[in-house]
Parts: structure tokens; sequence; C-alpha cells
């Protein structure tokens, strides 16, 4: 694979167009107009730039209640999410999912469950689907260290491996399920480890470097792709916000800010814009260019997602099943 400036550019704006949004929730949610709960993914967005890159429009993508990073580094429309946040008939989910239910089937975001663990039997059996039906498609299941504590991912690996899925495996370790560490829940530490015990080959690389993220998922997708199997991925990084809400952790005394302070400097984004920059890739302008695109876009979303109706009363009984 051959990493050319214009891919280190996508990578860039993924990632930017990743935290320029969460940062308009961050600034929006105090005022109150939006109900549903929110779960950022400021400081990891560097998993779902690098993932992504390689994945078509035709291939599918489950993700967890952390969600947005994924969907919008997958291509996801962003007026329909906004709207969704809003709680709008607009909303990508009618504006009766909220935060943790996006969809925009379109780019193969097929909806999230906020079930911990529900994204990795959803990709395997999207993945079955596909193999079925003898689609040129692969499924990607994102996950937290918190969802890997869950039987499922065990039984999932297996199935998977067994029937040689074309489905990939995705651990986002942030080493927090909720405000528990990772150290008081796991006798091992690796938890891609585990793969092996499946017969499924797996890798562990720094999951806040996007491009060493970009480099072991292009071996991932390939060898899914291929028809070889699945693939299990685990990148270590750090949400920066609390579990849920626009606030940090440490300020509830939930996580020591100490260890805040210790990640911040390896700020996915920022430190790329320095590698871009020192390499001669990306200049004032064209980094200034990028930032008024999303900002557009994220403008023109958020006064969509504020002017629309919301849902009629008789959509409550709608899509109930």
């Amino acid at each position: 694979m051959t990493l050319t400036n214009e891919t280190r550019l996508e990578l860039l704006r993924k990632m930017l167009r990743a935290r320029l949004f969460e940062e308009k929730i961050v600034a929006e949610y105090p005022a109150q107009q939006m109900k549903t709960p929110v779960h950022l993914y400021i400081g990891q967005e560097a998993v779902a730039a690098g993932v992504s890159q390689h994945l078509r429009r035709e291939d599918y993508v489950f993700s967890t209640h952390r969600n947005h990073g994924h969907y919008l580094g997958k291509g996801a429309a962003m007026a329909p999410i906004v709207a969704e946040l809003y709680g709008r008939a607009a909303g990508c989910a009618k504006g009766k999912g909220g935060s943790m239910h996006f969809v925009d089937t379109a780019v193969g975001c097929l909806g999230t469950s906020a079930i911990v663990g529900g994204s990795i039997p959803l990709g395997a059996g999207a993945a079955l689907a596909a193999k079925l039906k003898g689609e040129d498609r692969i499924a990607v299941s994102y996950f937290g260290d918190g969802a890997s504590d869950e039987g499922v991912l065990q039984e999932t690996l297996n199935f998977a491996s067994l029937k040689k899925l074309p489905v990939l495996f995705v651990c986002e370790n942030n080493f927090y399920a909720t405000n528990s560490h990772q150290r008081a829940r796991h006798a091992e530490g690796v938890i891609s480890k585990r793969a092996a015990g499946f017969a499924i080959p797996a890798a562990l690389a720094d999951g806040n470097d996007v491009e060493a993220v970009w480099a072991a998922a292009g071996e991932a997708v390939a060898h899914v792709r291929s028809g070889a199997g699945p693939y299990f991925l685990e990148f270590p990084t750090y949400r920066w916000k609390g579990h849920v809400g626009p606030d940090c952790d440490w300020e509830k005394g939930c996580r020591p800010k100490a260890e805040l302070d210790e990640w911040l400097p390896r700020c996915p984004v920022e430190n790329y814009i320095k590698k871009l920059r020192g390499a001669g890739a990306l200049d004032a302008d064209a980094l200034a260019g990028v930032k008024a695109g999303i900002d557009a876009e994220i403008e023109a979303a958020w006064a969509a997602a504020k002017t629309a109706p919301p849902p009629d009363a008789a959509e409550l009984f709608k899509d109930v099943y």
C-alpha cells in the first residue's frame, strides 16, 4: 500500500470532520435543546478515520453508543444526524433514536445498537448474509474494551472463524468501561490476544496514530476481502470527555486528571497536522480550506435541525414491532 498525499489529506479531513462536529455538540449541549444523551468520541478520531479509509460505500459498519466518528468516517450525511440529535422528524431515525441510534443505509451504516457488545454479532450476521448472497462486501464491528467483557465476543469470534465470515472486528481500547479501568477487569491486558484461540489473525497498533491505524487496517481489510475469513484489530486510545455528556470524568472524580493530561499531548488530530506540515504536505491555506468546508457543513446542518419540525404524535406507534 502506498500512502499518497491525497490519502493523507483525506485521513486528516475525516478526523477533523469528527472532531469539529463533536466540538459543536459540546458548545450547543448546555442550551438543553438536545434531549438525547451523547457519548463523545473526541480523542479517538484516528481509529475511525484510518479504518474507514479502506472501506467501500457498500461495506457494512456496526457501531456502538459512541458512534459519531464511525458514521462520519464512513461518509454518513451530517444533516440527518444533527436533526436526530434534536429529535426532529428529519433525523436519520425520524427523531426517535437519538445520538446512540444513528443510521445511514446509503453508506452501509445499518443502525447502531446501544447494547454493549451489540455491534459484534450484528457485524457477523451481516457478513454471513453477504457471504450467502455472494456479495463482494465486508462488515466491520466496532466495540470497546468494555464490550470485550461480554461472552458474545467469544461466541461470535468462534462462529466467524468457523464460517470464514468477511467480518473485521475493531476493538477501540480506551481502558475504561464507563469508569471501571481495564486493570480492574482483565487478567490479560491485550484483548487482541484472544483472537488466536479462534484461529483469527490479529494486530495491535497505536490508536492515536492515524497512519499506524491505516496501515494495520489496510492489511486486515485485504485479508477479510480476499475471503480468508475474519481479522481482529485492537487500537489503544483514550477518550477525553466523560463516559456520557460533554463534561470530563475527572471533574466528577471518576478518573484522575493527571491521566488525561498525559494523553492530551498525543492528540491524533493536532499531531497529524504537525506531521503533515513538517513534511510539506499541508500548508496553512490548505488546512484553513479543509476546516472552512467542514465548518460550513456543520453550520448548515445545525441551522436546518433547529428549524425542522418534531415528529408527528402518530409516529410514536410506527416502526414498533
